[in-house]
């Protein structure tokens, strides 16, 4: 068997396909900071912590879940606008809707969420397509491949999730090498990932230079001071306490590349809203 990937700061948006005969095919879309606790709840019932929709339903299998976002706000928006397609505003240009006799619950859920991955403010976030069922797997279509920054994988995830006491808070009198300020506040300051780099400012300074015109978050940069070509998603992923190796540097796009992101930094609000 498979050993699970540890992914540490987890937030996580799954799907579920029913294996009951009598309700075979239906599906579920839900939250999650604990995957593995969270499908043995919805399998359990009600009583066990489980949702109503699935309850006395199962068995249930936890076909693909989506990780990678900044905050549970971003993760439970991204699953409220997977669960009502046609209400939030950022899909309505696309009028989803299921194609009678022609499509499966299941594979307008799939469309649906290719849909999500290419538009904003998903498609600027470093999120990872898990397929945790592989017997279930469906590439996407041509048309609707998520953006390369975003990492397609399959196999079993066990999350981290880290707490306050796992970030080093930083003494007041260190300044920022981009703006020559002084860094009061250990969940602004960044670092590069090159251990040999002396790169240490706040997150804004950095994300300005990463910034192109028309993104609201960062993609991908040259670091100013060693010239390393990094990701924002694992700068901040390092910068949350979550552990780096050098692995991340040699994974390809479509190895897994844990990241995530401040805790809602004012840079980042814009793409937040209006879900």
């Amino acid at each position: 068997m498979t050993e699970p990937e540890l992914v540490e700061d987890f937030f996580g948006v799954y799907l579920l396909y029913c294996t009951n005969p009598k309700y075979k095919g239906r599906t579920y879309v839900g939250y999650t900071r604990d995957p593995n606790r969270r499908i043995m709840q919805h399998n359990k019932g009600i009583w066990a912590g489980g949702a109503h929709r699935t309850n006395n339903k199962g068995p249930w299998k936890m076909v693909v879940i989506v990780h990678g976002f900044p905050n549970n706000i971003s993760a439970l928006r991204f699953e409220w606008a997977w669960q009502n397609p046609t209400k939030t505003i950022r899909l309505q240009h696309l009028n989803l809707k299921k194609i009678p006799r022609k499509e499966s619950e299941f594979k307008f859920k799939l469309r649906i969420l290719s849909e999500m991955l290419r538009v904003g403010p998903w498609c600027r976030l470093p999120l990872i397509i898990r397929w945790l069922e592989p017997e279930y797997r469906e590439e996407f279509p041509p048309e609707r491949i998520p953006p390369q920054h975003m990492s397609i994988c399959e196999g079993p995830v066990k999350s981290k999730n880290l707490k306050s006491k796992d970030i080093n808070p930083i003494p007041p009198d260190e300044e920022c090498l981009l703006c020559s300020a002084y860094i009061t506040d250990g969940q602004t300051k960044i670092s590069c990932l090159n251990p040999n780099c002396q790169l240490l400012c706040h997150i804004t300074c950095l994300a300005e230079i990463f910034l192109v015109p028309g993104e609201y978050v960062p993609v991908e940069g040259t670091c100013p001071f060693c010239d390393m070509k990094v990701k924002w998603g694992d700068l901040i992923r390092k910068m949350k306490g979550c552990t780096y190796t050098t692995e991340v540097e040699e994974c390809s796009d479509e190895e897994v590349q844990d990241v995530a992101f401040a805790e809602d930094p004012s840079w980042m609000q814009d793409c937040n809203y209006d879900l």
